[in-house]
């Protein structure tokens, strides 16, 4: 019995140092866990302290420390091999933003290279260089995802919502997948990418030497096809040097060659299609490269106020006022497009969003409380008929116009409820679309193929066909249509673009934006 009891003793003994083994090998484990981990976290009062070494970074202290705050204060920049791959394409993008077409200077960008050019500090955890790392990765963001202010965008008259993103979120995608800071998609729309390209593209071309000033001969009007002179060898050189013409014969005689390239040069520049070169055009193939760079720059700027998820809507309706052009997209494709005329310079069409709600055919014009007093009710005075005239009446203490073929709204009228009072028609003055410069309304957008919208939008509503939408437009009675799906309306400003085949378009910064956008990007 005592040998039992013995040996039951010294199993329980094994048992129990067995057991104590266990426990020991287990907090020896964790401990060796939480030592690792201490070595990955740092004092959240270095943030701070990090922010009065480097005050220019200031602007973007509440968001280093909302990503730190969710990382629990553990570096982001390190793994246990050292700086980590996206830490590395981050400095080439920093020191590449000239690229994006950034006109900023980075700062503290000598302490960067400094920072980064030492082995030692891309080996082991830095302090210092974690937190420079996460101040320029925002700098990064605001200016090439975000750009300028969205008080100073709206200030400009840019009233087209600006998405709100979440650069902190965004920067946990990068780390797990770095390769996406050169995949634009998440942040901005496909045109800026296409621009990026042509920015570059002209950048090269400004290294070779751009292109040489024009001569133009006060005494010659304009050269057609047949002519010959001097000047004309300097045009095909400089449509060769843009590309709008494929080989240079150096012929000082206009031929069928140099007339397929001028037109070409037009339509991208918007111009009616003509093979006459005018002293006008001379002058504008004579606008500096350097000029055409910084258009681009401007036109990237604008492309980052673009939310990226608007050209994935399933349809949509964007008119660009430069261009004098509305295009109609369903599933990212044009399905309509059609020239349009917008406000003129002194009553300026807003740069705004709205969804189309209603389709009004055979409209009345209410005709605007400014316009009766400017120009009605002056006419009025000098003809007692005018309003018989204009088939107009006094209706609730104004005037409007009846539905018909005089109506200034001509037979339908599209309306995307707005502050602004803005809205697309259709016209009795088709003169205006054969004009090349369209600015000549009060405001709202006059449309060349009204009726093709019209059947484009109710395509797939069993209660309209083409000869229904006819009838309604010509019926003399207003009817008022509430659309099914609210389409996004888009009236943005864009004086350069590039087609998805990569031909750029330049057209007229007729509003003068331009200047005032390129003030605010050129003086920084």
């Amino acid at each position: 019995m005592k040998k039992i009891f013995f040996i039951f003793s010294i199993i329980s003994l094994l048992t129990l140092s067995s057991l104590f083994s266990c426990k020991k090998n287990d907090v020896n484990a964790l401990a060796s866990d939480t030592i690792e981990k201490d070595t990955t976290i740092f004092d959240s009062t270095a943030v701070d302290s990090f922010f009065e070494t480097y005050p220019l970074l200031k602007k973007y202290q509440a968001d280093v420390k909302k990503l730190y705050q969710k990382h629990q204060y553990h570096y982001v920049w390190f793994d246990k091999n050292g700086m980590n791959e996206f830490a590395s394409l981050l400095y080439d993008k920093i020191n590449n933003l000239d690229e994006e077409g950034i006109q900023i200077k980075v700062p503290y960008k000598d302490k960067l290279v400094e920072l980064y050019s030492s082995s030692e500090n891309n080996l082991k955890p830095n302090i210092e260089t974690e937190l420079l790392n996460s101040s320029l990765y925002f700098f990064y963001a605001m200016n090439v995802y975000h750009g300028l202010d969205a008080k100073k965008s709206t200030e400009i008259e840019w009233y087209i919502p600006r998405k709100k993103q979440s650069y902190i979120s965004y920067l946990d995608s990068l780390l797990s997948n770095p390769s996406l800071i050169n995949k634009d998609e998440k942040n901005l729309i496909g045109q800026y990418s296409l621009l990026k390209k042509a920015l570059q593209h002209y950048r090269e071309m400004e290294k070779k030497g751009g292109w040489n000033t024009i001569t133009i001969d006060t005494a010659v009007t304009s050269y057609k096809i047949g002519d010959s002179a001097k000047a004309i060898a300097e045009i095909r050189k400089r449509l060769f040097l843009s590309e709008d013409l494929k080989t240079n014969s150096g012929s000082p005689i206009y031929d069928k060659k140099l007339s397929k390239a001028v037109l070409n040069y037009k339509l991208r520049r918007g111009f009616l299609p003509s093979s006459i070169i005018s002293k006008e055009l001379i002058q504008d193939l004579n606008v500096p490269i350097s000029q055409r760079i910084k258009t681009i720059i401007i036109n990237m700027e604008r492309c980052r106020w673009v939310s990226s998820d608007i050209p994935k809507a399933k349809e949509l309706i964007a008119i660009n006022i430069p261009s004098f052009q509305l295009s109609y997209f369903k599933n990212q494709e044009v399905v309509l497009r059609s020239k349009v005329v917008v406000g003129k310079t002194m009553n300026k069409t807003v740069i705004f969003s709205a969804p189309m709600k209603y389709i009004v055919f055979s409209p009345y014009w209410n005709v605007p409380t400014s316009i009766l007093k400017k120009e009605i009710l002056p006419d009025i005075a000098k003809n007692p008929n005018y309003l018989a005239e204009h088939d107009m009446e006094w209706f609730e203490n104004t005037v409007r116009q009846k539905p018909g073929p005089k109506n200034s709204l001509g037979l339908i009228k599209f309306l995307f409820p707005n502050s602004n009072d803005i809205y697309l028609h259709d016209t009795p003055s088709k003169s205006l679309f054969e004009r090349e410069a369209r600015a000549f309304s009060h405001g709202c957008i006059r449309v060349a193929k009204p009726k093709e919208l019209a059947i484009e939008i109710l395509k797939n509503d069993p209660k309209w066909n083409s000869e229904k939408i006819d009838s309604a437009m010509n019926s003399g009675k207003e009817n008022w249509y509430t659309l099914k799906n609210r389409i996004p309306v888009y009236i943005g400003y864009f004086t350069a673009w590039v087609d998805n085949d990569g031909t750029i378009h330049f057209y007229n910064d007729i509003y003068k934006r331009d200047e005032i956008l390129a003030a605010l990007l050129f003086e920084q």
